[in-house]
């Protein structure tokens, strides 16, 4: 038997239990997250926005870079032509040198930036597609028809300075280093832009539809030197509406040209 030895028992700690949110806390933080949440997802899209219309704005520049090696190869001219085709419902190249978006006539054969890919883009053809389209990317759709079909980019294209559905262009202006003034006497300076173009919907069985880029807020402009520069699009000055009626569209898409040279 053990003799007490005279000093007191050690107490042992006590636990002390843990004690769940009330009610009012718990609505306290899930307020809080509700603020944060509220304050930093516009601040996130708007991040995003920013990231694609910078990605956008490099293909353009490697669309800049491929149209100077062309160039290089074909006596300072930019990719230039085919031959025009007969006006049809759905064909949109009537007269060589007009401003487009197309990278294939309906018989397949490559125009405009179409030309580039057989030999400047062969290893990056989606560069001739804006990640800040509004729409669904059509880059897959689109560049599998090449060859085969009428098919479109999303950048327009500035062949020369022509806007004619029928005849025979007085001035082409194809010299990558002498590209002339347009008929604002301003130097031609752009080359390629941000597809902004507003078509009614009775004009998509026609394949003219809709197809804007980042949010219409900003139009990125690739310019003759190569360089791109992104361009605030107030009040829609650089966008192409046109509404129920197509035939005046290469005129719209050329004046919006000629206002893009003043951004130079």
């Amino acid at each position: 038997m053990h003799e007490p030895s005279g000093q007191p028992e050690k107490s042992q700690p006590v636990k002390s239990e843990r004690q769940a949110f009330t009610l009012v806390e718990l609505l306290m933080v899930l307020a809080i997250i509700g603020v944060l949440t509220a304050i930093l997802l516009p601040a996130l899209s708007q991040a995003r926005h920013q990231a694609r219309r910078t990605a956008c704005a490099a293909n353009l520049r490697q669309v800049g870079v491929a149209i100077h090696m062309y160039a290089a190869d074909f006596g300072d001219t930019i990719p230039f032509g085919p031959s025009g085709r007969p006006i049809t419902g759905s064909n949109f190249y009537t007269v060589t040198g007009s401003v487009t978006s197309l990278l294939s006539l309906e018989d397949g054969a490559p125009v405009g930036l179409g030309l580039l890919l057989e030999d400047y883009l062969a290893h990056q053809p989606t560069v001739l597609f804006c990640p800040g389209a509004d729409q669904p990317s059509e880059a897959k759709e689109q560049l599998a028809r090449v060859g085969f079909a009428q098919s479109q980019s999303d950048f327009y294209y500035r062949h020369a300075s022509v806007d004619l559905l029928s005849g025979t262009p007085e001035t082409l202006h194809i010299r990558l280093s002498h590209l002339g003034r347009n008929s604002r006497d301003r130097p031609i300076a752009a080359l390629a832009t941000d597809v902004q173009f507003l078509a009614h919907p009775s004009l998509a069985a026609f394949q003219v539809k809709t197809r804007t880029s980042h949010r219409r807020q900003v139009n990125n402009i690739l310019f003759a030197s190569g360089h791109v520069t992104a361009v605030p699009n107030t009040d829609d000055v650089l966008t192409v509406d046109i509404g129920r009626s197509p035939y005046d569209a290469l005129e719209r898409i050329l004046d919006m040209f000629e206002r893009a040279d003043g951004y130079q």
